[in-house]
């Protein structure tokens, strides 16, 4: 078992977003990433999608997700379910900044609008 504190864990930012890695293949996992996504800004979220399914886990704020044509409130304590290949985006709706734990498999690429693909730094 590896323990990561939080001290300890790398932060990145891109897209207006801070994500803070905790679980990925560098730090001992080999199967899930996690880390914790915060949004401070009220600009809209970057649509985009991911190779793997996705899982958001709300712990404080609230967001409206734009997945597919539908349309959802993520806010605390609530989990949102992305499936592979769906495009999405999360903006942030609330005063308070919007924190969530997200879960994506190991190798999970995402892509762009644009179509560039990437695996995210926070989950390599």
């Amino acid at each position: 078992m590896n323990l990561i504190e939080a001290s300890s864990a790398k932060v990145f930012a891109m897209h207006e977003a801070t994500f803070t890695g905790l679980a990925s293949p560098s730090r001992g996992s080999t199967e899930n990433s996690a880390w914790i996504v915060e949004l401070s800004s009220n600009q809209a979220g970057v649509t985009h999608q991911l190779t793997r399914e996705e899982i958001f886990i709300c712990l404080s704020g609230a967001a409206k997700v734009s997945m597919g044509e539908e349309h959802y409130t993520l806010s605390a304590g609530s989990c949102l379910i992305v499936p592979a290949h769906t495009r999405f985006s999360i903006s942030k709706t609330s005063n308070e900044n919007f924190r969530a734990v997200a879960i994506l498999p190991v190798g999970a690429e995402a892509m762009l609008e644009d179509g560039k693909t990437f695996i995210p730094p926070w989950a390599l």
